[in-house]
């Protein structure tokens, strides 16, 4: 099997390096030359386009930015659509709009292309670790397809349904991330402003009710916990812009079905505000700062 993979940023570069260390005959692309040569030096080749790459390529995956790079890849202006040998499987992890999903899937397999979006979620550790979660929205049939190579990239496959289920069940999930980070910064911001210990804190309620991920886990209180971006001066992990992009997606999807989503819709105007401060490029638990008591 050849496999082309478009789009090396922290996530497509770790995602593409599985993929050739697990032994697939892996050719990658990218916009920036050092990102192609990190894979390279992995194992993998590389062309001089991204059209030399899927030519003759049996599945092709990408990892693009936005609804707009996606579409114009694939179906744009001398777009890849025909250079993309008949009976191929597109595999889109971007996290994207759904319409763009559907416009896409469309118009490539009415040339015989197959395709489904599978964004993912667990952020670049999960994606150097091969332990990332994919929503996965196409037919059963491209779903079974796909497996082997999501199975070497993750550690949980999901078939959410039809052409664009996998981007809603993304943006539901972040949406739910969201608001549970900016409750768990609020709770443990009032704490400490009434002289609470943050770790003690941080125990009691990881023992009680208001347990969840972030608490637990990914923690937003400094040196509450080793090895997470809030001890580290919120480096790495996933972006404020990136979460403030997925909170818009999933706003648009709200409207689109005439879905009330108030919660949703505050932690998007909370991110998209600390993102206008500076933030933008800080670890999403950074919303801790937001609310830091001001003497």
């Amino acid at each position: 099997m050849k496999v082309a993979f478009i789009g090396l940023g922290n996530m497509g570069g770790p995602m593409a390096i599985n993929l050739v260390k697990a032994g697939f005959n892996t050719s990658v692309f990218d916009l920036s030359a050092q990102a192609v040569v990190d894979v390279v030096e992995h194992g993998a080749s590389t062309g001089n386009s991204a059209k030399e790459i899927v030519s003759d390529a049996d599945v092709i995956v990408s990892m693009l930015p936005a609804g707009k790079h996606v579409e114009g890849l694939f179906i744009g202006d001398d777009g890849l659509i025909s250079h993309i040998k008949t009976g191929a499987l597109v595999i889109d992890s971007s996290t994207i709009d759904v319409a763009t999903v559907r416009k896409v899937a469309t118009a490539l397999e009415a040339h015989g292309i197959a395709f489904i979006d599978a964004p993912v979620s667990g952020g670049v550790g999960g994606a150097t670790a091969g332990t990332l979660s994919f929503m996965v929205g196409g037919s059963a049939e491209s779903f079974e397809r796909a497996k082997p190579l999501l199975d070497v990239m993750g550690k949980n496959l999901f078939h959410a349904g039809g052409h664009g289920a996998g981007q809603v069940a993304k943006v539901c999930n972040n949406m739910l991330l969201s608001v549970l980070m900016v409750g768990t910064s609020e709770a443990l911001q009032l704490g400490i402003a009434n002289g609470l210990d943050p770790k003690v804190l941080s125990e009691i309620m990881s023992k009680s009710s208001g347990s969840n991920w972030t608490l637990d886990v990914y923690n937003p209180c400094p040196n509450v916990m080793e090895d997470v971006p809030s001890s580290n001066d919120y480096q790495g992990g996933f972006m404020v812009d990136l979460m403030a992009k997925d909170l818009g997606l999933a706003m648009d999807t709200a409207i689109a079905s005439q879905s009330s989503a108030p919660m949703g819709a505050l932690a998007r105007n909370l991110y998209a505000m600390h993102a206008a401060s500076g933030q933008g490029g800080k670890d999403f638990s950074s919303i801790f700062n937001l609310f830091n008591k001001q003497d």
